[in-house]
């Protein structure tokens, strides 16, 4: 998802109107993109975060799990050929193929709640999307909020 150039159109605008809606829950884009530098700044990742939050001045990100630094590893490792293989989880012959598929059943289930400051709901994402028993994907939003470039996200907005 974070390749742009290599989407089809549907996708671009699949994923724009996702990006958007995510947005507007925080005030607009200008302050979404606020909370994205926020985690990119944010060392270490955010995402192994004892408190299990990562807050910013106009709403926050909260989840039900700690996440340990050698899952988030694997997880940033994993997915940069996810959309060339089109699935998260390695060919059964891949050496790190079970240690793949013990993180999406450990991260999988964990549930990230966004809640902007002044919104009354909170959007639930998970961290993948299960397509069958073998094929697993990234959640699109959950790849945006904490792995793509801000670039990419900003055409995304545009």
């Amino acid at each position: 998802m974070c390749d742009y150039n290599s989407l089809t159109q549907d996708e671009k605008d699949k994923y724009s109107k996702l990006i958007k809606d995510c947005a507007q829950s925080f005030g607009g884009a200008n302050f979404f993109l606020q909370l994205l530098e926020g985690i990119r700044k944010e060392k270490p990742h955010p995402l192994i975060n004892p408190k299990n939050e990562f807050s910013f001045s106009k709403g926050g990100i909260y989840w039900n799990k700690i996440i340990f630094k050698d899952k988030l590893t694997l997880l940033i490792e994993t997915r940069k050929d996810e959309s060339r293989r089109g699935n998260f989880l390695l060919d059964e012959k891949d050496k790190k193929a079970k240690k793949v598929s013990n993180l999406v059943k450990t991260v999988g289930p964990i549930e990230f709640e966004l809640r902007g400051k002044n919104s009354d709901e909170a959007q639930i994402i998970k961290a993948f999307d299960k397509i069958d028993d073998k094929t697993s994907k990234l959640n699109p939003l959950f790849d945006a909020i904490f792995f793509c470039s801000l670039g990419t996200i900003k055409k995304f907005l545009a």
